[in-house]
């Protein structure tokens, strides 16, 4: 059975028919005070798995939490998270002394309560490796770079740009797939706002440009990446992401700027999705039962 929650149910249910698996959605109720209680179906299978996007993670995360655990009260014997967006990925190290080092302290929160956990294009740096990160039983990470490469059928002609130099990985493996030529840009961050971007030596006179990142957040960077393009002659940029995370006003950004159409995969919701994860996720989840 495959159980899924309120905000992330169309993906979810995609991904219960590319399983051939039963669909069920947890139900959560609010209470005034900001608790939540949890219900799920009164009779599970031996093997559940859950699917849940966990960006804004806080209540989710609890929420996973009563699930899981009542899951396995009622007979539950292997658990599996498919989780599109991974949460606190960014932080894997202690800058100053006393921070908190929340990518070791989530992963290690997921792998006590679930015996597999999925997931694509984490925000892993120093981090090579998920099951670093996430300890559990298996932990897989996935790459959305194929299923771009298909999308961007329909875009033949295109020259593809990462942003900065942590974008290399998907900018470089989407262009080896698909032969299109492609270069990375260099950041450089000069204050909490201010932000250089240095284009590679490409020429861009009166090409189509689409920027490639794993997250957009702010989209502070896209947007100075778009507007350099402009700037050295390109007639369109577009945009193109694995998580459509969109805190502040990253659309409205994007728009003062000058960029075409923005897409993302559907690992979290949002109007830009037009990639679909469900036969990627599918199949992550039938190698390893």
């Amino acid at each position: 059975m495959l159980l899924g929650f309120e905000e992330y149910e169309v993906q979810a249910q995609r991904l219960a028919k590319a399983l051939g698996r039963s669909y069920a959605r947890v139900d959560v109720h609010e209470f005034p005070d900001g608790e939540s209680k949890v219900t799920l179906p009164a009779k599970l299978p031996a093997h559940v798995v859950f699917c849940r996007s966990l960006d804004r993670p806080n209540n989710k995360l609890i929420e996973l939490l009563l699930a899981a655990t009542t899951a396995r009260q009622l007979g539950a014997q292997r658990l599996t998270l498919v989780v599109p967006y991974l949460c606190y990925m960014r932080q894997d190290t202690a800058f100053v002394a006393g921070e908190a080092i929340s990518q070791t302290i989530i992963g290690q929160f997921l792998a006590d309560i679930f015996d597999d956990v999925i997931t694509v294009d984490p925000h892993l740096h120093r981090t090579h490796n998920l099951k670093d990160a996430v300890p559990a039983a298996n932990a897989v990470a996935l790459s959305a770079t194929t299923a771009m490469c298909d999308f961007l059928l329909s875009h033949p002609d295109v020259i593809l740009l990462g942003p900065d130099s942590e974008s290399v990985q998907w900018v470089r493996s989407i262009a080896e797939v698909s032969g299109l030529a492609y270069g990375v840009a260099e950041k450089l961050r000069l204050g909490d706002r201010e932000i250089q971007i240095t284009l590679p030596d490409l020429d861009l006179t009166e090409k189509s440009v689409v920027l490639v990142d794993d997250v957009i957040s702010s989209g502070e960077t896209m947007a100075i990446a778009a507007k350099c393009c402009f700037e050295k002659g390109a007639k369109r940029v577009d945009v193109l992401a694995t998580h459509a995370l969109f805190a502040q006003s990253a659309v409205e950004r994007f728009q003062q700027v000058g960029v075409g159409e923005v897409w993302s995969t559907d690992s979290i919701p949002h109007s830009s999705n037009c990639i679909s994860l469900a036969g990627l996720f599918a199949e992550a989840v039938q190698a390893i039962t």
